[in-house]
């Protein structure tokens, strides 16, 4: 035993000056992580290219899997309003693929024609605007947005059911409505619903049960926007949102967090600008709120 005890000092000296176990890799990045960036709009129209064969009037183009109405509309330069009209497609109308759409021959924008409402183009979906930019309103974003193939056709809602069918709704965000209500204003100028004030970041809620038809920025005037469509064909929009939650597709609940409130497009201030439709009719959202 006593040949031994001369090396225990030095093997508790080795333990002493042994090297302290390191934290785990990700310790560190967990403690200075950073907020996860506002995400970039989602909304993007698979190209369509304008290689439709000639025929008295336009051509005719196949629709191909994955082409929205908006994107074979900017392909030939056509508004998407026309295009639909040309080939008595409704709001409920879904494109598939294989689909011979009627494209008629483009026109020249009429000279002193008048200006549209803010946030709708004069020129209609899927048109050129003065800038080269891709211009359409909340209506082309409706009807023109959903990818061929990607759902079944709806069945119409008959006009005289639809105003009957407005779900319950819920107030999106918190806040109070700024700035004008719904309804024609001075100059000619229509505002389409309510402007909400909200705190930069404030949760932004589905107002009722329903599917996401659209989340995208392509439409003038109100930056991000969600259009969420409703029992009954109800849609409602939410507008100038900073940062978007759901996806194109998705369900979502009343109540539900879907975005959050923000300044973008042409607005000066944090808020929503929300909107309930009937077809092309806006509806006064204040009659269908919660007092």
């Amino acid at each position: 035993m006593r040949r031994f005890l001369p090396l225990l000092p030095v093997v508790l000296i080795s333990a002493c000056a042994s090297p302290q176990p390191k934290p785990p890799a990700g310790a560190s990045r967990i403690t200075a992580q950073k907020p996860p960036a506002p995400q970039a709009p989602r909304w993007q129209a698979v190209p369509a290219k304008a290689d439709g064969v000639a025929v008295p009037g336009g051509r005719r183009h196949i629709v191909k899997k994955g082409e929205t109405g908006l994107s074979i509309a900017r392909a030939y330069g056509v508004p998407w309003s026309r295009i639909t009209a040309a080939n008595g497609l409704d709001r409920d109308s879904v494109l598939q693929a294989g689909q011979a759409l009627f494209i008629p021959a483009a026109q020249q924008q009429q000279a002193g024609r008048p200006a549209s409402r803010p946030g709708q183009s004069a020129q209609g979906g899927g048109a050129q605007s003065a800038n080269g930019g891709f211009a359409l309103d909340v209506d082309d974003a409706i009807t023109g947005s959903t990818p061929a193939g990607d759902a079944p056709a709806r069945q119409p809602v008959p006009p005289t059911q639809a105003a009957a069918t407005v779900p319950s709704m819920a107030w999106p965000v918190d806040g109070r409505v700024i700035l004008s209500r719904y309804g024609p204003k001075p100059g000619g100028r229509f505002n389409d619903g309510l402007n909400i004030k909200a705190v930069r970041g404030a949760p932004v809620r589905a107002a009722a049960d329903g599917e996401v038809l659209y989340v995208g920025d392509a439409i003038s005037g109100f930056g991000l926007m969600i259009l969420i469509r409703h029992s009954g064909g109800t849609v409602t929009a939410y507008g100038h949102l900073e940062d978007a939650l759901v996806d194109r597709g998705q369900k979502v609940q009343r109540g539900q967090p879907i975005a959050r409130a923000g300044s973008s497009g042409a607005a000066t201030e944090p808020q929503l600008h929300f909107q309930i439709r009937q077809g092309r009719r806006t509806l006064d959202p204040a009659l269908y709120l919660p007092r």
